[in-house]
C-alpha cells in the first residue's frame, strides 16, 4: 500500500516569500482587514511593523488604501479572506485596481469552501467568476507551495492588478522538481493521455492526478492540465486538448457558472466543439468540512473519474 501523500498549506509559502521580497524591495507593503493571522501575515509584521497596514473590518476601505499606495509607488498585497475581498470590496476593485491599472496583488486567503464550517457566508465560491469578468484583471489559482512561490515571485514584478487564490486546503505537490513551475498565461500538462483531457485548477489538481492514475490501470489515457492562470486563459492549450483528446472535464472549487468551466467551454465551442463536463459547485454550498463539501459536489478523484467515463459512454 503506498504511504499517504505529504501536503502542505500554501499560505505558509505565500508569506515566507512574501517576506524574503520584502527585504529585496522596500516598496512591498502588506494591506490586510484584521486577518494578520489568518493570512499567516505575523512574521511578516514583526519584521516590517512600519510596511503593514491593518485597516479593520473595512473592505472597501482595504482597496482603497492599496489603491493610495500603488499610486504612491508602493506594491501593495492585499490580504484577506477571499469572499470578503471579493463581495465587499468588488466595485472598488473594479475602479480602483482593474480600471485604474495600478500595481496591486489582491491575495485571496483560504478561497473555495476553505471555511466549510462556517458556512455560505464564508464560502468564497463565486470569486472566479466575479474577478474574471473584470477586464484587465490577472486571475491566478496556484495549484501547490511550489506554484504558489513562483506565481508571487512573479506578481510582484508583473506592473498590473492580479487577483490570486492563496489556498488553506492543504495539497500535496504537484509541481516539486519543475525548472518553471508557474508561466503566467500557460497551462502546465501534468500528466499525459490521448483519450480524455481533465483541466483542473488548484486543490482540484492533485485530485486530476490521482483519477488519471486510476484510470490509467484500466487502459484510459487521461490527460491532466495544471490550468493556474485563469485570466488570461491558455486558449491553446485548451483547442490542443479539444483536437488531440476529443473531450475535456473541467475541475474546480468555484461554481460552474462563470469560471474556468464557463472559460474553457467559451474557447471550445468557438474553436474545436467536443462533448464536456463542467465540475463544481452548484448553488450555494452547505455548511460542512471542506472535505465533506468537496466530497458532496463529487470534486474529488471518483467524481473525476465518473465524469470521464460518461464522456466515454
Amino acid at each position: 500500500m503506498n504511504a499517504p501523500l505529504a501536503t502542505f498549506d500554501c499560505r505558509q509559502a505565500f508569506a515566507e516569500t512574501l517576506s524574503a521580497l520584502a527585504r529585496e524591495n522596500d516598496r512591498i507593503v502588506a494591506v490586510c482587514n484584521d486577518s494578520v493571522g489568518s493570512s499567516n501575515l505575523v512574521a511578516f509584521q514583526k519584521e516590517f511593523p512600519n510596511r503593514l497596514v491593518n485597516v479593520g473590518i473595512a473592505e472597501q476601505d482595504l482597496i482603497g488604501v492599496a489603491a493610495g499606495l500603488a499610486n504612491g509607488g508602493f506594491i501593495p498585497f492585499v490580504c484577506a479572506a477571499a469572499p470578503f475581498l471579493t463581495g465587499r470590496g468588488a466595485e472598488q476593485i473594479k475602479a480602483d485596481v482593474a480600471y485604474s491599472k495600478y500595481h496591486i496583488v489582491l491575495c485571496g486567503m483560504s478561497p473555495g469552501m476553505a471555511y466549510g464550517e462556517l458556512g455560505p457566508t464564508h464560502h468564497s465560491i463565486e470569486d472566479l467568476s466575479w474577478m474574471r469578468a473584470m477586464s484587465g484583471l490577472s486571475v491566478l489559482v496556484p495549484a501547490d507551495p511550489e506554484q504558489t512561490i513562483a506565481a508571487v515571485k512573479w506578481a510582484a514584478a508583473a506592473d498590473k492588478p492580479i487577483y490570486m487564490r492563496i489556498g488553506r486546503t492543504k495539497v500535496p505537490s504537484v509541481s516539486a522538481g519543475q525548472a518553471d513551475p508557474f508561466v503566467y498565461g500557460k497551462a502546465n500538462v501534468a500528466r499525459g493521455g490521448g483519450d480524455v483531457t481533465v483541466i483542473a485548477t488548484g486543490i482540484l489538481v492533485s485530485r486530476a492526478i490521482e483519477a488519471s492514475e486510476r484510470l490509467a490501470a484500466e487502459g484510459i489515457g487521461v490527460r491532466v492540465v495544471n490550468m493556474s492562470t485563469i485570466s488570461p486563459l491558455d486558449e491553446a492549450a485548451v483547442i490542443a486538448a479539444a483536437k488531440e483528446t476529443g473531450a475535456i472535464v473541467t475541475a474546480e472549487e468555484a461554481l460552474t457558472e462563470g469560471g474556468l468551466g464557463a472559460a474553457v467551454a467559451s474557447v471550445v465551442v468557438r474553436h474545436h466543439p467536443v462533448p464536456m463536463r463542467i465540475l463544481g459547485v452548484t448553488g450555494f454550498a452547505p455548511t460542512g468540512s471542506a472535505e465533506f463539501l468537496l466530497d458532496h459536489f463529487h470534486l474529488n478523484a471518483d467524481g473525476i473519474i465518473a465524469a470521464v467515463r460518461e464522456l466515454r459512454g
